[in-house]
């Protein structure tokens, strides 16, 4: 019989099983995913970008008005 696959719940780092049965994956909890999704929303995490790129096109945007 296969291992089930587990890994650690980025919040909290408790192991879990990744699988269907778990809707919150890879989260242990709700709890811990409504943690991730706050810190996200109050940009703790960030996605690295290329901050010249950002300031270019962000310039287009002032021109754009209906």
């Amino acid at each position: 019989m296969k291992k089930p696959l587990t890994v650690a719940c980025p919040t909290c780092s408790t192991q879990v099983e990744w699988s269907t049965d778990n809707p919150y994956r890879p989260f242990c909890c709700e709890r811990c995913k409504l943690i991730d999704l706050g810190a996200w929303a109050a940009e703790e995490h960030k996605i690295p970008g290329d901050s010249l790129e950002d300031e270019l096109f962000s310039g287009e945007l002032d021109g754009m008005r209906h």
